[in-house]
């Protein structure tokens, strides 16, 4: 039988992946309240590791005010940097690359478990709008957290762009509301990812590579397109994003509206259009010949098999025996 398309090697950049299929960030709960890596979540992803292309490692939050839920990895302290560490070589040590995506709730965060406001681009579900200084403090933490991200030996760190969070939350004229220089149209609405992107370039050097999990579809009249999406990708491949990891805007990672295997491969085919960057095919991806037709149908380069991951730890084994 012809080998997978799936199963082939792929150079992405300096990164050689053994194979098309990422782990993509899934929380699992796994770290202890103050965000630190546990013995459980290392076995989580060192068990789905062996088979698989690259990992990436679920969103970590940057500052405290960012921190979405109990037990959610934090990458906000230098004291958090030995367990990451531990983490990143018990991946590596099975042969795949690993990511570490790093993530700001922002209105979404939970003040019971922060003790603060949440904050946002707008004064929108109660949360506090964001002013000059929260933004560059902000910035500075993406910065930072990447910083520990490259020390513990990850190979790329991903900035969350994605899902209603925070960064999303701005680049979306649904939940951006605002009129200054960070608000309005799509290139001050991207501003401030961008200054992030920058930031975090910065800190990584050339050590790790920057991929963004990119927010490239509300399903919304009055939000972003992919289109949109294609305009603000081009800007932030020119900040130096490498790879697009292309999923669901303010509608969320499995909207009602749409289904079936590589639901959001669709935009993703249109960043890489118009970026001509490397980019990852997400949604409802569950067996090898579903991810064979996603690379088929739209040209992406890589492809995230998430769900069944979770439910099987040797996804990835059994697509090689068949």
């Amino acid at each position: 039988m012809r080998r997978m398309e799936i199963l082939k090697s792929r150079r992405i950049g300096a990164l050689e992946l053994r194979n098309r299929v990422v782990m993509p960030p899934m929380a699992t709960g796994l770290a202890t309240e103050s965000g630190e890596v546990t013995e459980e979540l290392i076995e989580h992803y060192r068990a789905r590791a062996p088979w698989i292309g690259l990992v990436i490692v679920e969103h970590s939050y940057v500052q405290i005010s960012g921190k979405l839920s109990a037990n959610q990895l934090g990458a906000y302290s230098d004291e958090l940097v030995s367990g990451l560490r531990r983490l990143a070589e018990s991946v590596k040590v099975e042969g795949a690359p690993v990511a570490l995506q790093i993530n700001h709730a922002g209105v979404k965060a939970d003040p019971k478990l922060t003790g603060q406001s949440a904050v946002g681009p707008s004064a929108i579900r109660g949360a506090r709008r964001m002013g000059e200084v929260d933004i560059q403090e902000t910035v500075d933490a993406f910065g930072e957290a990447a910083g520990r991200a490259v020390e513990a030996g990850f190979d790329v760190v991903e900035i969350h762009g994605a899902h209603g969070f925070l960064l999303n939350q701005f680049t979306s004229p649904i939940t951006n509301r605002r009129t200054d220089s960070y608000g309005g149209d799509l290139e001050n609405r991207v501003r401030f990812p961008l200054m992030v992107v920058e930031r975090v370039k910065g800190e990584t050097s050339g050590r790790a590579q920057i991929w963004y999990r990119l927010g490239a579809d509300d399903l919304d009249p009055n939000g972003n397109t992919p289109e949109d999406a294609g305009a603000m990708a081009g800007l932030l491949a020119e900040a130096g994003v490498e790879v697009f990891d292309v999923s669901g805007g303010v509608c969320g990672s499995r909207p009602s509206s749409i289904s079936g295997p590589g639901y959001f491969a669709y935009a993703a085919s249109a960043v890489k259009e118009a970026t001509g960057r490397p980019v990852v095919a997400v949604g409802g991806i569950r067996t090898p010949e579903d991810a064979e037709e996603v690379i088929s149908r739209w040209g992406v380069d890589l492809v995230a098999v998430g769900r069944a991951l979770l439910e099987d730890p040797e996804w990835g084994k059994k697509a090689y025996e068949d």
